[in-house]
């Protein structure tokens, strides 16, 4: 991301990034449910899932918490898992399957442009979605509009970088080492979000009310810090997009460097990342 920041070109970028990780984020499912666990409980209390809610979930992925959604709304219930990457999708709809949830379906869409039915739903989710999409506003019109009157919205996003050194670190590595500038405000980023305040107001800006926000201590636990450094690089599609403008050799010194400076979370217990997301959630 540049000064001159194109939002379109931006969003190209970020779906074709995620058709090349959608194996390797499917791959690390159980780390990932792991690690976001708790912080996904959190989201479905918050939206107020019981049996029989119909659930919107924006920028799903390869669908673990939509798998959650559906599994706590029951065969009454259903739950719309969409992304902006159809291959993704087909992940998360093989995952349905296989766990005989059949009250999940998917569609490619974009989050900004929700082409779903007005008041269709009675709970809209979002699981590290909403902090990359250029035009939150867009986003979060369209998710209330989803909503039926007095329905919630909930999502999960990261807190401020200084407490999420697992994803910070490497994030400011490569940023110094392609020349990046830090995000302006309001563009897309892991902790555009974060700080305090900040999706209070976007929320309310959007017309929600009952807004909370509530942080969820989140650590990353792997074996070693080679692990984390193989599944950021594997999966994490933000990193990939901005080592792009890098020469092959420059990214590979930019791996090794955050390799050495994840080390530091390595103990007697293995690989321990500082991670705290927010829960944050709303009622149209």
């Amino acid at each position: 991301m540049t000064s001159t920041f194109d939002p379109r070109q931006y969003k190209i970028t970020t779906r074709a990034q995620w058709e090349d990780a959608a194996e390797a984020w499917h791959r690390w499912g159980q780390v990932i449910e792991d690690w976001l666990g708790q912080a996904t409980r959190q989201m479905l209390d918050a939206a107020g899932l019981t049996a029989g809610s119909r659930v919107l979930d924006v920028a799903a992925g390869a669908g673990g918490q939509s798998l959650a959604a559906a599994r706590r709304v029951g065969p009454t219930g259903s739950v719309l898992a969409t992304d902006i990457s159809p291959a993704i999708l087909e992940y998360a709809a093989k995952a349905a399957t296989d766990a005989g949830l059949a009250n999940l379906t998917t569609r490619e869409l974009d989050g900004e442009h929700l082409d779903v039915d007005d008041g269709g739903f009675d709970a809209v989710i979002s699981r590290v979605g909403l902090i990359y999409f250029p035009d939150q506003q867009a986003a979060l019109a369209g998710m209330r509009a989803a909503l039926r009157p007095g329905g919630r919205l909930s999502a999960v996003v990261y807190s401020t970088a200084d407490r999420n050194g697992f994803f910070a670190i490497p994030v400011g590595i490569i940023r110094r080492r392609a020349q990046l500038p830090p995000p302006a405000p309001g563009q897309p980023g892991p902790f555009s979000l974060g700080t305090p305040g900040v999706a209070e107001q976007i929320l309310a800006t959007a017309g929600f009310r009952d807004i909370a926000v509530e942080a969820v201590a989140s650590p990353l636990r792997m074996g070693s810090a080679a692990d984390c450094v193989r599944f950021e690089r594997e999966s994490f599609g933000a990193l990939h997009q901005m080592l792009s403008s890098l020469t092959e050799p420059d990214r590979q010194a930019a791996w090794a460097e955050i390799a050495q400076a994840l080390a530091q979370f390595e103990g007697p217990d293995g690989f321990v990342g500082p991670c705290e997301m927010l829960v944050i959630s709303a009622t149209r």
